[in-house]
C-alpha cells in the first residue's frame, strides 16, 4: 500500500474516529463512576467499548498492512475473515480495586516507563555522540563508513553511509 492509500484509509476513518473516541471517553468517565458506587460495569457501556475497539482494529490492521481491502466504517461494522477481538464481559468488578488503579496506576505504570526510556536514551545517546554521527560533514560520512551498533532492545543492526 502506498502513502495514497493510507491516507485514503486514515483521513476518513480518523474524522470519524475522533469524535466517537471523543464519546467513548466520556462513557468511560461515566462507567468509571458507576463501577465505584454499583460494582458493575454498564452492559451497554461495554459493548460500545468493544464495538470501538473492533473498529480501531480494523482500521489499524489495514493501515499495517495485516490485512486487505477497506475497513467497514462504523461500531457495527464486521470483518470476521481477517480481525477478530473477543473481550469477556466482567460481571463483578473490586470497587477498591478500581479506585487503586485510578490513584496509583500512573505511578505504578510511569516509573518503570520513565526508568527504561531514560536508559534507553542515555544509551542511545552515547551511540550517537561516541560514533562521530553528529556532525553531517562530507569528511565524516565518509570516514564513518559503516558503523555497527549493538543497541539494547532492538537487536544489532549497521548503519552505511555512501
Amino acid at each position: 500500500m502506498s502513502i495514497f492509500g493510507v491516507l485514503y484509509i486514515t483521513l476518513s476513518h480518523a474524522f470519524l474516529l475522533f469524535f466517537v473516541g471523543l464519546w467513548g471517553l466520556i462513557l468511560n468517565f461515566v462507567a468509571f463512576i458507576t463501577v465505584v458506587f454499583t460494582g458493575e460495569y454498564p452492559k451497554s457501556i461495554f459493548e460500545f467499548q468493544v464495538q470501538l475497539m473492533r473498529w480501531k482494529l480494523r482500521v489499524n490492521a489495514r493501515i499495517y498492512n495485516l490485512s486487505d481491502g477497506y475497513p467497514a466504517f462504523g461500531l457495527s461494522g464486521t470483518d470476521e475473515e481477517y480481525t477478530h477481538l473477543e473481550v469477556p464481559y466482567p460481571e463483578q468488578i473490586s470497587r477498591s480495586l478500581v479506585l487503586l488503579r485510578f490513584f496509583f496506576g500512573v505511578i505504578f505504570v510511569g516509573i518503570p516507563h520513565g526508568f527504561v526510556l531514560y536508559f534507553r536514551a542515555l544509551i542511545g545517546s552515547f551511540i550517537f555522540f561516541s560514533h562521530g554521527l553528529l556532525s553531517f560533514s562530507r569528511e565524516n560520512i565518509q570516514r564513518a563508513g559503516t558503523v555497527s551498533l549493538s543497541v539494547p532492545f532492538a537487536g544489532n543492526f549497521e548503519l552505511e553511509f555512501i
